[in-house]
């Protein structure tokens, strides 16, 4: 695709998404050279590790490198303007022909209007990637009543126990394994997995954050299968060591929590509809400035995911282009932007 056919497609997008009303979802086009055919859409509602800054860098990837049609729905407030904690996602319509759903929530409570687009979604079996919070994208505590309060990630009823983390990403919140603020994080590919599609590329070590390993229940759901386990290190730093035992032959794994290294990111089957694929990271946030998104690793883990989902692995590059066309450092989504205006001024940059 030539520069001047680029500029023209973004302008074209970047015109029906400022002229459309704030329900319209954020769209990044895909690139016609690399292009899937295939719809993605994320949707973007955490209040906590910056999802709003994280997923439209890889929607623009997924759409500027290899050729995924993404489509971006924020959590927003009566203005339009991006508030991570608003029970407010409009535009959810998108995900009708959707062809795979990203979703990074946490503690949603979403109108039952809206909630329906996605039970909908649920309902046809296709491929879900969950991301870090989304483990406990919904809570209604304040609205027992509604029809969805099952999707609450502590909802102990027999019909739908663990509610949507549990039953659709595998796992629910349980709690932080290693020490907020004082224990990071670092990916290993686990040993069993070193040749499965969606750690093509990626070495031991290479995935780290400033966030802490998520606590999980060992086994994992009957299905599930752990890709990157977590290795609690000691330290705030991407050389820290690891987090030694304190008593290595203690029955208690909270005196080794690195023997077994707890799941942080594993794959899933649904056996609903089409029984379509799932991925789940808890590891994938921001903290004190570092955003786990901003290395190499995690967003190749990101994409490769993307396309076993979507039943692509024969098509995962050696070496996938994770570059982002804008860049990360002038990030301008943000708590407050109107979400068109910051995609207008992310390609313009």
């Amino acid at each position: 695709m030539t520069m001047i056919k680029k500029l023209s497609t973004i302008a074209t997008a970047l015109a029906t998404s400022i002229s459309l009303s704030h329900a319209a979802p954020l769209h990044f086009p895909a690139n016609k050279e690399v292009e899937k055919k295939k719809k993605i859409v994320f949707l973007i509602g955490d209040h906590e590790y910056k999802s709003e800054r994280s997923m439209p860098i890889m929607a623009n990837i997924l759409a500027e490198r290899h050729g995924f049609d993404c489509y971006a729905i924020f959590s927003t407030n009566d203005k339009g303007k991006i508030s991570p904690s608003a029970n407010n996602m409009e535009g959810l319509e998108a995900l009708k022909d959707a062809d795979l759903m990203v979703t990074y929530n946490r503690f949603r409570c979403l109108p039952d209007e809206q909630m329906q687009h996605i039970v909908d979604y649920l309902a046809t079996g296709k491929p879900i990637i969950g991301i870090r919070t989304s483990t406990h994208a919904f809570n209604y505590d304040r609205n027992r009543e509604s029809k969805f309060a099952k999707y609450s990630y502590d909802y102990k009823g027999e019909d739908y126990p663990g509610g949507f983390g549990k039953q659709v990403l595998g796992e629910t919140w349980i709690g932080h394994w290693g020490k907020k603020h004082k224990e990071s994080s670092r990916g290993i590919v686990a040993p069993d997995q070193k040749d499965h599609p969606i750690a093509k590329g990626i070495k031991d070590g290479e995935i780290w954050g400033t966030t802490d390993v998520y606590e999980v229940k060992l086994p994992l759901t009957e299905g599930c299968t752990p890709i990157i386990l977590g290795q609690v290190v000691n330290g705030m730093k991407f050389d820290s060591p690891a987090l030694a035992d304190k008593k290595p032959e203690s029955k208690n794994h909270k005196d080794r929590k690195n023997s077994p290294m707890m799941p942080v990111s594993w794959t899933y089957q649904r056996p609903v509809g089409e029984k379509g694929r799932v991925f789940t990271t808890t590891i994938g946030g921001e903290r004190g400035g570092v955003c786990e998104f901003d290395r190499a690793a995690m967003r190749k883990l990101f994409v490769n995911a993307a396309y076993w989902t979507l039943n692509l692995e024969d098509k995962i590059p050696d070496n996938a282009n994770v570059t982002p066309t804008f860049k990360i450092e002038e990030n301008p989504f943000k708590a407050g932007a109107d979400p068109a205006e910051a995609l207008k001024a992310a390609y313009a940059k």
